[in-house]
């Protein structure tokens, strides 16, 4: 059978899931699968629910590496690794997607259950729907369009679907990478549905380095009425927050690889200091959230913050304190022409009738582990960009398109 032939066949197959599409999102999303920092339980019975979707694909090779971690149901955070047989065992052709998911934050926002899978003009809104079931389940479908008609991809395919993405992957790739070095190979394609754009156009190949920031700033509590024999924490922490803005000019490249061109500088969480209007606060904690660009290194950063901190020390007599959460410098991107890159765009005008192109993105991805590692990833999927808000939904096209475009790539020579 020709290759066009195996790809009406598998196609058309992929069309015919629509009602698998609904049956599966509303059986995920209604396993939360929280970590121990979002006051979840993990992702164990949500594992169970997909390792019997793989089951009944027949897999030919099926691993769990287990991380272990004693917060959660059944002491360990599933690591799930299937492939099936291609023509040819020269590589695999690897989608990852992950289980776990953010909590859905205020639920007077939510127009439904967000636990509840709900349908509406093609799309089913649910937390996870998008984020990342989405992924999950259209490389899980076009495995089954290939084993429903009996066609063998022309290389191994590979699904590797992991814990703890959205809090940090420690427990998640990044474990299994540890553990399994040789797992994936320099030759393998390695595909992450977790980035994208609502065209499918959009591969993102590079990632700007991460700098998060706590400030906590110390003076002294005391009546509002005499604020002169207390020292105010939270204006001199507002001072800084004002400095900060600062970072903009200082470190103002543009790079038209990525989206937004330049480097972040944001104030994001506040917590609370003291609990009624007539006390001046003795301590103040807020935090910056940085997407800096690969070639200011963090180090440069992080001395401005500290020089500014040392100078409102001295203004108003507080003692401030920097805390990095996180601070993950950007590994080296994908290359443009990676073998990965190539089969994506040509699946995408083939399948999609459309151009797709590199970027670069803020955001962090677990393909940052990957490439750290020498190891060529790309992130690619259609979305409408709904992950972490309330009323997340996925597009049930959209999963099966993503399918077509995965099985476009598993045909391909």
């Amino acid at each position: 059978m020709t290759l066009k032939q195996n790809s009406n066949l598998i196609f058309s197959q992929v069309d015919s899931f629509y009602n698998e599409v609904v049956q599966i999102q509303t059986e995920l999303t209604a396993i939360p699968a929280l970590s121990p920092e979002n006051n979840g339980k993990g992702e164990f019975k949500k594992s169970q629910y997909i390792l019997g979707l793989l089951n009944d694909l027949k897999i030919d090779e099926l691993h769990h590496i287990n991380a272990p971690d004693e917060r959660v149901t059944n002491g360990f955070r599933p690591n799930i690794i299937s492939k099936i047989n291609g023509r040819s065992h020269e590589k695999t052709i690897w989608i990852m997607s992950h289980m776990d998911i953010v909590p859905p934050g205020d639920l007077s926002l939510w127009k439904n259950d967000p636990y509840q899978v709900t349908e509406k003009d093609g799309k089913l809104y649910g937390r996870g729907t998008e984020d990342n079931q989405q992924g999950l389940i259209a490389s899980i479908l076009a495995v089954k369009a290939f084993r429903e008609e009996n066609v063998l991809p022309e290389y191994d395919v590979g699904l590797v679907i992991v814990s703890d993405e959205e809090t940090g992957s420690k427990y998640g790739i990044d474990y299994v990478l540890e553990q399994s070095p040789d797992l994936f190979r320099p030759q393998d394609l390695i595909i992450i549905p977790d980035a994208g754009n609502p065209e499918g156009t959009m591969i993102e190949i590079a990632e700007k380095s991460i700098l998060w920031i706590k400030c906590e700033t110390k003076g002294k509590q005391i009546h509002a009425s005499i604020p002169e024999k207390g020292i105010n924490a939270h204006r001199a922490a507002a001072h800084l927050i004002v400095k900060m803005n600062e970072l903009y000019h200082l470190f103002d490249h543009h790079d038209p690889l990525f989206d937004p061109p330049g480097s972040t500088f944001e104030p994001t969480k506040k917590e609370s200091n003291v609990p009624n209007i007539n006390t001046v606060p003795g301590e103040d904690v807020f935090y910056f959230d940085c997407r800096i660009l690969p070639e200011y290194p963090l180090k440069q950063v992080q001395d401005q913050i500290r020089t500014w901190a040392d100078d409102i020390e001295t203004k108003f007599g507080v003692k401030i304190t920097l805390h990095y959460p996180q601070s993950i410098p950007a590994p080296k991107s994908t290359p443009s022409d990676a073998p990965v890159v190539i089969a994506l765009k040509k699946a995408v005008k083939d399948v999609l009738e459309k151009e797709a192109k590199t970027l670069g993105i803020g955001g962090g991805t677990v393909a940052a582990f990957f490439r750290q590692r020498n190891l060529a990833a790309a992130c690619w999927s259609t979305i409408d960009d709904m992950a972490h808000a309330p009323n997340e939904y996925s597009r049930i096209k959209n999963v099966l398109n993503d399918a077509k475009v995965f099985a476009h790539i598993f045909l391909q020579q």
